[in-house]
C-alpha cells in the first residue's frame, strides 16, 4: 500500500468518526492493514494538514475527499475560524481573538497568510491571538469580518 492509500485511509477515518488521539488513529490504521509508526503518522497528519479541534482531528478542507495534488492550498481563514474561533474582542486598534484550546496557531497562520491591510501582525498563544491593526477603524472592520466568519 502506498503513502497515497494511507493518506486516503486517514482522511476517511477522520471524516467518518471522531478520532481524538494519534494512538487511536494509528490503531484504526492497523486494523485497515497499515502498520505505521508514530513518527510516520505525525508526518502524515502534517502533510494532510489535519487540525486537532475540540472533537478530535478534523480535515482542513472540511471533507474526506482525496486531493490529487498533495501541495494543495492552506486552509482559509473561514475554514479555521469555523472550526476553532469562539469570539473577538476589540481594544482600540487591537483585537483579541479567542479560540478553542490549541486553535490559536492555525488561525493566526491563516490570518497572516491573507496579507490583509487591516492586519499589521499577530501574536498567538494556545487559545488566544492578539491582532494589531493600524487604527481603530481598521480594527472595527476586521472585528466585524471575523465575527461573521465565526458565525
Amino acid at each position: 500500500m502506498t503513502k497515497y492509500d494511507r493518506h486516503n485511509a486517514i482522511r476517511e477515518l477522520v471524516a467518518s468518526a471522531a478520532v481524538t488521539s494519534q494512538d487511536e488513529l494509528r490503531r484504526k490504521l492497523v486494523r485497515r492493514g497499515f502498520d505505521v509508526t508514530q513518527a510516520t503518522l505525525s508526518r502524515d497528519i502534517r502533510e494532510i494538514r489535519l487540525y486537532k479541534g475540540p472533537n478530535g482531528y478534523a480535515l482542513a478542507n472540511g471533507n474526506g475527499l482525496a486531493i490529487e495534488d498533495e501541495e494543495d492550498d492552506s486552509p482559509s481563514v473561514e475554514d479555521v475560524l469555523s472550526s476553532f474561533g469562539l469570539k473577538v474582542k476589540q481594544a482600540l486598534n487591537q483585537l483579541v481573538l479567542i479560540t478553542t484550546h490549541g486553535g490559536a496557531q492555525p488561525v493566526a497562520l491563516a490570518i497572516d497568510r491573507e496579507d490583509w491591510d487591516e492586519v499589521l501582525g499577530t501574536i498567538a498563544g494556545d487559545d488566544t491571538i492578539l491582532i494589531i491593526c493600524p487604527d481603530q477603524k481598521s480594527a472595527s472592520a476586521l472585528r466585524d469580518r471575523l465575527e461573521e466568519m465565526i458565525g
